[in-house]
């Protein structure tokens, strides 16, 4: 009798694999860290609210053990969205979708498209905390655009454009209307700018 043992892993991604929008195990550890890096940059707005609450940080730290490489795809998705979930309990919509965009970076071990939805709530955290909210959302994606290197860029622009792919977060849904909707345009038209030069 023949052997069908499979780790769970191996069936999780192969199943995966059916949307654009998931990218490889390896495209995802790399973006994850990209997405790491634009949550955490607005953590500090969701800590001044709620300082005892760790769920965010939490959130990036594993996103970050899974871009390295230390967390493997089947565990983190039983915990992804962990950080996202304390977005309830902020006071102001700055700290929510700075708490969201830590739960969008640890749900990239899922799919990678995630990585665009963690830097888009960076950018509404950011921009939310502003006086001049259409001044700070440019230069968040500004700074985002900076910090992603080119195997990052290249990974980020095998996704389809926001709006288009049903498949997955980038599909019709919270993530492609109103100003996340546009962010993501924006991030994915300045990546499209940066991979022609």
């Amino acid at each position: 009798m023949p052997d069908h043992k499979f780790s769970i892993e191996a069936v999780q991604v192969t199943a995966m694999k059916i949307s654009v929008q998931t990218l490889s195990v390896s495209d995802r550890r790399l973006v994850a860290e990209w997405a790491a890096i634009c949550a955490e940059r607005v953590l500090y707005l969701f800590e001044a609210e709620r300082p005892d609450d760790e769920r965010p940080r939490a959130a990036i730290a594993r996103t970050r053990a899974f871009s390295r490489g230390e967390l493997n795809t089947a565990s983190e998705i039983r915990g992804r969205f962990g950080g996202g979930s304390a977005g309830r309990d902020a006071k102001s919509a700055a700290a929510a979708a700075a708490a969201r965009a830590a739960g969008q970076a640890s749900a990239i071990c899922h799919m990678g498209a995630h990585a665009l939805g963690a830097a888009a709530y960076a950018v509404k955290a950011a921009s939310l905390a502003a006086s001049d909210q259409a001044e700070a959302a440019e230069k968040e994606i500004a700074w985002q655009l900076g910090q992603a290197t080119a195997e990052v860029q290249a990974a980020l622009l095998q996704l389809p454009p926001v709006g288009e792919n049903k498949s997955g977060p980038l599909g019709p849904g919270l993530l492609a209307s109103g100003q996340l909707g546009e962010i993501i345009c924006q991030l994915q038209t300045g990546l499209a700018k940066i991979g022609a030069n």
